[in-house]
């Protein structure tokens, strides 16, 4: 079977053949082509040849290699623009498909236009795999997350130079959704995780065959055994918090009700700093965004600057470690689909507590996995995290049980022979 894989990130096999910059983001696409380099074991029927097309620029864009025998094409988008579609992308992926020739083309994620540039230019809907991450649409109708209607409507100086208020971020997933909508409607085939994303794509496509796939994490988040003697006392990891969507406010909110009962309790954030200066030369009321200003007026009004520790930006190895160390990860926001940060964190057993949104009652069993919250109520997302605390006992046996079933909804080699099944079935349909 030749394969295509429409990808939204270089992958790290191609930038490091070629000593360039990459993102780990999608570390689980690394950990299944992997496995199709190292495919000799297949049966000759499901032997894959296997080609990427990725965004690139300058001569990346328009160019064609092959690297330990994957075929990788680059083609050009604006990326910091997803919410613009350009036909142009079209014309490159007709040179693609008329090079490769594939027989079924898997495309991972709605969120960029290059998603459906490609369904337009391939136009076989019945070779065609969607793989779903998030719902556009219910992004768009979440953005706000209940944070106040003033700080929805401020716009700072970085939001005026950047065209990237709050209203603009969320008309942005708005005009995202609208392309998703159509690339899920020219699609013949589609992969989710859970039972929230088989339930939206239906409504937009309900003649689309549904294929269960689950998705394999990054390698370091396997064989590793959490040590509760180097855990930190009552600290907190939130994974992510620089939009609204993943509930950094509703976390802050609950810290009051938590340091009342534990007042060492600690706050530790990955991801961009948007309250403070980072790596960044310019001052703060220069990149201040208005999801930011209100992040830090709730730490300062609450009086928790010496409780919250912005971590920046992670690598696999940083993000483990903060993990393993971690007493409770949080996932407080007010949409998910399958969040790989929860994954992460069930693999290592790390006590969580989530919110009660989108896929995650999919991914994690509430009262044996974990706890769940209710969305946007910082008081219940307190409770959770102080029977996690009160608790030790049982939370320890919530870490082994959600340890227990993310391993076998990550594991590696059921996912990729899954993998080859829906590529031989739309193959042979």
């Amino acid at each position: 079977m030749k394969i295509l894989w429409l990808c939204n990130i270089m992958l790290p096999a191609y930038a490091k053949a070629h000593d360039l910059p990459f993102s780990v983001r999608e570390g689980w696409l690394t950990g299944c082509l992997e496995r199709i380099k190292n495919s000799d074991g297949l049966a000759s029927e499901d032997a894959l040849e296997l080609a990427i097309a990725f965004p690139g620029e300058g001569d990346i864009a328009s160019s064609k290699e092959v690297i330990d025998g994957i075929t990788y094409y680059g083609f050009t988008e604006d990326l910091a623009h997803p919410e613009n579609y350009d036909g142009i992308v079209e014309n490159r992926f007709h040179q693609i498909l008329d090079d490769f020739k594939p027989d079924v083309v898997h495309i991972f994620g709605t969120e960029f236009p290059h998603s459906l540039a490609m369904l337009r230019a391939f136009g076989n809907p019945a070779k065609a795999l969607l793989g779903i991450q998030g719902i556009c649409g219910v992004i768009a109708k979440e953005y706000m997350a209940d944070i106040p209607e003033e700080v929805q409507n401020t716009v700072t100086f970085r939001d005026r130079i950047k065209n990237d208020s709050l209203i603009q971020q969320q008309e942005k997933y708005r005009a995202r959704a609208e392309h998703e909508k159509e690339a899920i409607r020219l699609t013949g085939n589609i992969t989710g995780r859970t039972r929230f994303d088989k339930e939206e794509t239906a409504k937009i496509n309900p003649e689309a065959r549904y294929f269960h796939l689950n998705e394999t994490m990054r390698p370091g988040f396997y064989g590793v055994t959490r040590d509760e003697a180097q855990v930190e006392d009552h600290s907190i990891f939130l994974s992510q918090g620089d939009y609204p969507l993943k509930g950094f406010h509703f976390m802050l909110q609950a810290m009051p009700e938590i340091l009342e009962k534990y007042p060492d309790a600690h706050l530790y954030v990955a991801g961009n700093n948007i309250i403070g200066k980072g790596q960044s030369k310019y001052p703060y009321f220069m990149r201040a965004s208005a999801y930011g200003k209100y992040i830090r007026s709730l730490i300062r009004r609450q009086r928790l600057k010496k409780n919250v520790t912005m971590l920046g930006m992670l690598s696999e190895e940083d993000m483990r470690d903060r993990l393993l160390k971690s007493s409770v990860f949080v996932c407080a926001s007010v949409v998910e689909n399958s969040p790989n940060s929860l994954g992460e964190a069930m693999l290592l057993g790390t006590p969580v507590v989530a919110a009660r949104v989108g896929g995650i009652p999919s991914m994690l069993d509430d009262g044996r996995d974990g706890i769940l919250f209710e969305k946007a109520d910082p008081s219940s997302l307190a409770k959770g995290i102080l029977q996690i605390w009160d608790e030790p006992v049982i939370s320890g046996l919530y870490g082994e049980n959600a340890r227990n079933h993310a391993l076998l909804t990550h594991d590696p080699d059921s996912n990729y022979k899954r993998l080859i099944e829906i590529y031989r079935e739309i193959n042979e349909a």
